[in-house]
């Protein structure tokens, strides 16, 4: 089955329903037979989805890079932990680990590694699926103002049409495994 890196918010701060609606991701993840390529912590989304998807049975692979592993919020009970030695080489090897991306409701380091793995998609670096989970229309002003971008000329149809969106955890699972190489 194929990897499945999960982008999300490690937030300690969060509404209940978003760490529910990760944990139901990492669930169905694991239920599907995927292992579950995520951010390497332990804390906010980011933790409830490996809990999720190891309470499913799933496997789960975490890469943080090792400053993060120092503030002691690394995920220690992944099947597999890899520590990099930066933010950027996490991204590159995350995306280097992972067969397709989902990216939940998240904040400034969640739309860095959604835009990482979209603007190297757009340059033909790869041809991985990318879903954006827009769970009660998180997304929808992010997206109104990209069609914006579209409109004006600064960003190709085509490299649009590279992000799907779904608005639900099993509409976003499918779409992924419909467009699995």
């Amino acid at each position: 089955m194929a990897a499945i890196c999960v982008f999300c918010a490690s937030s300690r701060t969060l509404d209940q329903r978003f760490l529910d609606l990760a944990a139901e991701v990492g669930a169905e993840i694991a239920r599907r037979g995927h292992t579950l390529v995520s951010g390497g912590g332990c804390v906010g989304m980011m933790g409830a989805v490996v809990d999720g998807a190891r309470a499913a049975g799933g496997r789960t692979l975490g890469v943080i890079p090792q400053a993060l592993v120092d503030l002691e919020v690394a995920d220690l009970a992944s099947d597999e932990l890899l520590v990099t030695d930066s933010m950027a080489s996490r991204k590159t090897l995350m995306i280097d680990k992972s067969d397709a991306f989902l990216t939940l409701p998240g904040g400034l380091g969640t739309l860095d590694e959604l835009f990482e793995v979209w603007t190297t998609a757009t340059l033909a670096l790869h041809a991985k699926p990318m879903v954006l989970l827009d769970t009660d229309g998180f997304y929808r002003p992010l997206l109104d103002w990209l069609h914006t971008l579209a409109d004006q000329r600064f960003l190709k149809p085509a490299g649009l049409d590279l992000l799907l969106v779904s608005a639900t955890v099993p509409a976003a699972l499918d779409t992924l495994e419909s467009h699995l190489t």
